[in-house]
C-alpha cells in the first residue's frame, strides 16, 4: 500500500469521528510516519500530549499535542486491505480517546485493543 493511500485511510478514519466530538478536540495535530521510535517496532499509534481532562489554568501557549499513526507496523500485521482499513480506524479512535483522557483499560472494555 502506498503512503498516499495509507494517509487517505487515516483521514477517512478521522472523518468517522462524530462532529460533536471532533469539535471538542483542542490543540492536537495528527501525523503519519513510516516507523515508530526505536525500541517500539510494534507500535501502531501514539498520543503525545496533555489529555483534555488533565488541562488546567496553566495550559496555555503550548505546542499542539501529537497523534502519530505508524504505517509500517500496521501494514505488517494486516493480511488484506480490509484489515488495514479496520486497523487504521481502531488506531485513530484509540489515540483520539487518549486525547479525551480515556485510558487503555477503558478502551479495552470498549473493544478498542
Amino acid at each position: 500500500m502506498s503512503r498516499e493511500r495509507f494517509e487517505e485511510l487515516v483521514t477517512e478514519a478521522l472523518d468517522t469521528i462524530p462532529a460533536e466530538l471532533a469539535s471538542l478536540m483542542d490543540n492536537v495535530a495528527l501525523f503519519v510516519e513510516d516507523d515508530p521510535p526505536p525500541g517500539e517496532p510494534d507500535l501502531l499509534g501514539l498520543y503525545d500530549g496533555v489529555a483534555l481532562t488533565e488541562r488546567g489554568d496553566w495550559y496555555a501557549g503550548v505546542l499542539p499535542d501529537r497523534i502519530t499513526i505508524y504505517m509500517n507496523p500496521t501494514l505488517r500485521i494486516c493480511e488484506s486491505v480490509e484489515d488495514v482499513v479496520d486497523e487504521v480506524h481502531i488506531t485513530v479512535v484509540h489515540e483520539i480517546a487518549h486525547h479525551f483522557g480515556i485510558d487503555d483499560a477503558r478502551l479495552h472494555e470498549l473493544g478498542y485493543d
